[in-house]
């Protein structure tokens, strides 16, 4: 089958741990009417309570990223705290197929690699008000000994330096506005949109 990577239309969302980004993405698509879908990423992290295989993630394990990654069916990879991530590319040629626009929820690292890739792809960063509203919402969530939330609150500040690189910056503070600001930014860039083409 001749692939379609190269042909479809591609938005990134990115922005630290405590932005709120798969909240913000879930009330976006859930009412069906946007010609836009996630991405499911692969992870080798255990899934958190409420997590399901195939909707939030692919839950693998290590040996089958490695495998995978040898035979190239990532479009992008990281490891971020321990585990590592990645985009399959035949999850979003599938989508592709279907028509539709495909959101990727990526971290930095991710983002670089798919704008190398595809340079004509949206890209929007999704940030907490402030540092202290991170370590509010990352405490809240009661995952994290003191030791690894002080990493992963140095990694925030790592991410939000590069967010000057995005098309597009939201900033979080209530999630309700946030969600309609999302969607008129998405619906903006699907009037505007032509297909985007591969680089290089």
């Amino acid at each position: 089958m001749t692939s379609t990577v190269g042909h479809g239309k591609l938005i990134v969302l990115s922005g630290p741990s405590g932005s709120g980004k798969s909240t913000v993405i879930d009330r976006v698509l859930a009412t069906g009417d946007l010609p836009v879908r996630r991405s499911v990423s692969v992870t080798t992290r255990p899934p958190r309570p409420g997590e399901r295989d195939g909707v939030h993630y692919y839950f693998w394990t290590a040996e089958q990223f490695e495998t995978a990654l040898r035979n190239g069916e990532f479009l992008e990879w990281a490891e971020i705290h321990g585990h590592r991530y990645g985009t399959l590319r035949r999850e979003v040629e599938r989508h592709w197929q279907e028509g539709c626009w495909v959101l990727l929820e990526i971290d930095v690292q991710g983002a670089r690699q798919i704008h190398t890739l595809f340079p004509d792809a949206v890209t929007i960063f999704l940030r907490a008000p402030d540092m202290a509203e991170y370590e509010r919402r990352l405490r809240q969530r009661g995952t994290e000994n003191e030791t690894s939330l002080q990493r992963r609150l140095e990694a925030i500040q790592r991410e939000l330096a590069e967010s000057h690189h995005y098309q597009y910056q939201l900033v979080n503070c209530k999630l309700d506005e946030t969600v309609v600001e999302l969607r008129r930014l998405l619906e903006k860039i699907i009037s505007q949109s032509s297909p985007i083409q591969k680089g290089g």
